[in-house]
């Protein structure tokens, strides 16, 4: 096995695959030191979890390793207005009742807000955190996600790599060889001359996709007639105190600012669409929007949304922005080289490929990358914002499933998730109603309980949440206890 390129999608190819496959196997991996990688993926969901406990990475050396923090959430600010914001919370929100989620017992009533229900919401918004702070017999519903320095991650799954008989060759592919049959690449022909044969390639090479795009020749499915923004632009700054369990998305003129906060610094950048703000324009916008001081001037990224539309061809898969790229409005930017990773080693070839499996790891790529843009498309359409770029976002035409998605929402409040796609029920939920997309109506099974013991339901409900945050250390005490290196 041959992995090209390294950064985070490289090394977690790497880590993984020298965890999973049998001893016999040989993983190369190539990069080259001039060639450097876009490391601004610093936010994650919940599933990183699952990832580095997979390989064994134990929660507070990696918290320690890469100045980490928890991800409880992401605040949404002024994407309905200017004083608007809502927070898409992970982990449960109230319990349901009977045969409804509780969310239609909520919207009968709508006492206070619906994130009063959510242990993530109220703890993000206190600053607090704790994996395990109920009783056995009051489930929180909790989970989290971590944010650190994409670098520092890639250089912790580089050690593990490598002590796993992992090899790294540096050096900067020339051209790459390919068998004149069956169009297989071979090897990958190095500038000083080294080939680097191999059975099967990974494309880790980033946007240029130099193995499935420019070798192998698939084309790239683009999506922004959906979601317009063709720039970006990241600095680090200060870090803040005090640092909170939540990443934050501010709308602006003509995109989105991320704001990260790591131990050592805070992460920062501007997604934007050049056809409405210039980056001399965005650059100023950024550092207006920053809560700390810079450490470095701006970097810019360039980049088209959408995705190659076939990611295994012939013996080569592409993972991470080989294969295509998605804003990290979500930040799913992480999970998408994981989940890639995951289904690589399900439809593993052995010693043949057979095109059922290429084809169906092709279908489930696909299916995953649909739902995804179809969540962050939800986002652009659903905004109040009155400037010429938002106007615009309100006025695209709807991918066909996620228009069924907000009719279906809009009329008694339901949610249908689609198969196995990655956002949950209670993710839509929050982000709909946090948009301003409203039901006219309710599950009519809600009417069931007298307006008492539904007032009582939902009060006990309230409570609990209060006593679970209420029990929480502080975030940052938590941060100390867990890594003993906080300054």
């Amino acid at each position: 096995m041959v992995i090209l390129g390294g950064g985070s999608a490289g090394w977690m190819a790497a880590a993984a695959l020298s965890r999973f496959l049998p001893a016999t196997s040989r993983v190369t991996l190539v990069e080259s030191d001039d060639i450097g990688t876009v490391g601004v993926g610093e936010a994650t969901i919940p599933q990183i979890r699952l990832f580095n406990s997979s390989l064994g990475v134990e929660e507070g050396a990696f918290l320690a390793t890469t100045q980490g923090t928890i991800k409880l959430g992401i605040e949404f600010v002024g994407w309905t207005g200017p004083d608007s914001r809502y927070t898409h919370a992970f982990g449960a929100i109230g319990r349901g009742l009977g045969l409804l989620p509780f969310h239609h017992y909520w919207l009968r009533q709508q006492t206070g807000s619906l994130w009063d229900y959510s242990v993530a919401a109220a703890a993000a918004k206190a600053g607090r955190f704790a994996p395990d702070p109920g009783r056995p017999e009051l489930p929180t519903g909790l989970t989290w996600a971590y944010q650190f320095d994409a670098g520092l991650y890639a250089g912790l799954l580089r050690g593990q790599a490598e002590a796993r008989r992992v090899t790294r060759v540096e050096g900067e592919v020339a051209t790459v060889t390919r068998d004149p049959l069956s169009g297989d690449v071979t090897a990958l022909v190095l500038n000083d001359g080294r080939q680097i044969a191999g059975d099967f390639f990974i494309d880790c090479s980033g946007f240029r996709g130099l193995l499935v795009g420019e070798a192998m020749g698939v084309p790239f499915d683009d999506w922004s007639r959906w979601l317009p923004c063709d720039r970006a632009l990241a600095v680090p700054s200060e870090a803040i105190r005090p640092i909170l369990p939540l990443t934050r998305a501010t709308a602006r003129t003509a995109g989105w600012q991320w704001r990260i906060p790591l131990r050592h610094r805070t992460g920062n950048g501007l997604v934007f669409c050049s056809a409405y703000l210039n980056e001399d324009a965005a650059t100023a916008e950024l550092l207006r929007g920053l809560d700390a001081p810079a450490l470095a001037e701006p970097r810019l990224l360039r980049f088209t949304t959408g995705r190659r539309t076939d990611a295994w061809a012939g013996n080569c898969v592409a993972l991470g922005l080989a294969s295509g790229f998605l804003e990290p409005l979500e930040s799913t930017s992480l999970h998408l080289v994981q989940s890639g990773i995951a289904r690589l080693l399900q439809f593993w070839p052995g010693e043949r490929i057979a095109p059922a499996d290429r084809d169906a790891f092709n279908r489930e790529t696909a299916r995953e990358w649909a739902s995804i843009r179809d969540f962050l498309v939800l986002h652009y359409h659903a905004n109040a914002r009155a400037e010429p770029f938002w106007q615009a976002c309100r006025a695209v035409p709807l991918p066909d499933q996620l228009a069924a998605k907000l009719d279906l929402f809009r009329a008694h409040g339901r949610i249908v998730r689609e198969g196995d796609e990655l956002f949950t029920e209670v993710g839509w939920l929050q982000v709909m109603l946090g948009q301003g997309v409203l039901p006219a109506s309710y599950h009519p099974l809600a009417d069931a309980p007298s307006a008492e013991d539904l007032a009582s339901f939902l009060d006990a409900q309230r409570r609990h949440v209060s006593a679970v945050v209420g029990r929480m250390p502080s975030h940052e005490q938590f941060l100390r206890t867990e890594t003993r290196d906080l300054s």
